[in-house]
């Protein structure tokens, strides 16, 4: 089974995707595939469904929609025809809970948290080249409009993808730092735009504009260069508490971040 949640949820098994199109077994699949290889109380994924006033009917209903994503585990272990397992095995009935069964697949947001960890050990020995090399691969894995942003989500995935976020905010914020020590200041302005954009939609829209104002200090002082075109028009949008604020041009595309991590800094620029 291999898992992706940073970003559109997909969860694939043989190849084939079991993720179904109804909303509440979509989102029974992404808290267990939060949660792969881990079993998952009946009673987490009925808080999850309905909060604190489910509805009589809930364990039942939670079983009816197991069942269905059983029946599309079953359909994708049919065209691969090996017969090696079935769908129980796959999805697990555990005393009192289900468990998401990976079979050693690949699982996105814990390769992220290795790949970001190692950038993380790179930067604390000032090691800037490994750093920057690690904390790509870990972004590259995020992909649209944030953590599981297709799937409908209760108290607890919202407070899983507000964590994940988290990581990935400081994960951006390491690498423009790294690339700050590498003396990279214009090559890194699209980083620094999905950093203070990321800071702007999770309603840190002043640390956003000091974002801003760090890089134009940097960038003035050590190169005599102003942010590009692109930059400045992202810090009058999000000056003008925009909305709908987009970067354009050679800053790229920045995607939504829910969350924003505790003591979290902007990485640091010298002062002329």
């Amino acid at each position: 089974m291999d898992i992706q949640v940073l970003g559109s949820m997909s969860v694939r098994v043989a190849g084939h995707s079991v993720a179904p199109s109804a909303p509440k077994p979509r989102q029974v699949l992404a808290l267990l595939a939060l949660h792969a290889d881990q079993m998952v109380p009946v009673s987490t994924l009925t808080a999850e469904l309905w909060g604190h006033k489910p509805p009589r009917s809930a364990r039942a209903t939670l079983q009816t929609y197991v069942l269905q994503l059983r029946d599309l585990i079953g359909e994708a272990l049919a065209r691969e025809g090996s017969g090696r397992e079935g769908a129980k095995d796959v999805l697990v009935t555990l005393p009192g809970g289900y468990r998401l069964q990976t079979g050693g697949g690949s699982v996105d947001f814990r390769d992220f948290e290795r790949r970001a960890a190692t950038g993380f050990h790179a930067m604390d020995a000032e090691d800037y080249q490994g750093a920057t090399h690690k904390l790509r691969e870990a972004l590259a894995l995020w992909s649209g409009e944030g953590a599981l942003a297709d799937i409908q989500a209760g108290s607890l995935i919202t407070m899983e993808v507000e964590r994940l976020e988290e990581a990935r905010l400081f994960a951006l914020d390491q690498r423009i730092e790294a690339d700050l020590r590498l003396g990279r200041h214009r090559t890194h302005e699209g980083l620094h735009a999905q950093f203070m954009l990321a800071l702007h939609r999770s309603g840190r829209r002043g640390e956003a504009l000091r974002a801003y104002q760090q890089l134009h200090t940097t960038l003035v002082c050590e190169l005599g260069l102003e942010p590009s075109v692109p930059l400045q028009r992202l810090q009058r949008s999000i000056r003008a508490q925009s909305d709908a604020v987009e970067v354009g041009g050679t800053a790229g595309h920045a995607t939504e971040a829910r969350g924003a991590t505790p003591g979290f800094r902007v990485a640091a620029a010298r002062v002329c």
